[in-house]
């Protein structure tokens, strides 16, 4: 397993981390995650194993893209994808700022959900990407029909911008500052 690049203790659920993926050893996981029919946004539903392991490859490759494996209490739980916008999903479809960050994330699938899981791994994931003192936004471009991770965005956060067509979907366009973030997280303390 490789180094943690980041950590965070959740009150309720406990431990989550933050490894980087090796896109061959994690393929077999990653292959039964993505063509899970819960992670049909993932766009990945009839990829085989080394289809999987050819686009994290590839993305491991991509100077402005980059994957991670999520673990919670030292057990995989969850891939996040980071990606700077102005090069990767959203080129040309928005107006980029400096400081912006793109964002991935997909939960493991599981035959017994636990209670806040998913939010506390988004929460993980923005904790992360605001670790570092250059990120200003959090940008994110979901399907428009994923209701599910809309409402998650909206409790850590985002405001939705708009509707963007994509060459895959139509997205909803929804943006967090560092300022929201902490004031959604603050509130849902309370």
């Amino acid at each position: 397993m490789s180094d943690v690049l980041f950590h965070r203790e959740d009150p309720g659920l406990g431990g989550f981390s933050v490894v980087t993926l090796d896109p061959r050893a994690d393929a077999p996981l990653l292959h039964s995650w993505v063509t899970h029919p819960k992670a049909a946004y993932w766009l990945m539903q009839d990829a085989d194993e080394a289809q999987v392991a050819h686009e994290y490859e590839k993305i491991a490759e991509h100077p402005h893209h980059d994957a991670f494996l999520g673990l919670h209490r030292g057990r995989p739980a969850f891939l996040v994808e980071r990606y700077d916008p102005a090069h990767v999903e959203l080129a040309g479809l928005y107006d980029h700022q400096a400081g912006d960050v793109g964002m991935h994330f997909l939960t493991a699938p599981s035959d017994r959900p636990v209670h806040g899981f998913t939010r506390a791994v988004i929460t993980t994931v923005m904790e992360m990407l605001f670790a570092d003192p250059a990120t200003r936004r959090v940008v994110v471009e979901p399907d428009v029909r994923n209701t599910a991770v809309h409402a998650l965005n909206a409790a850590v956060g985002f405001e939705v911008v708009g509707t963007i067509a994509k060459p895959e979907k139509e997205a909803l366009l929804s943006i967090c500052t560092r300022r929201q973030f902490e004031e959604a997280v603050r509130g849902a303390a309370l």
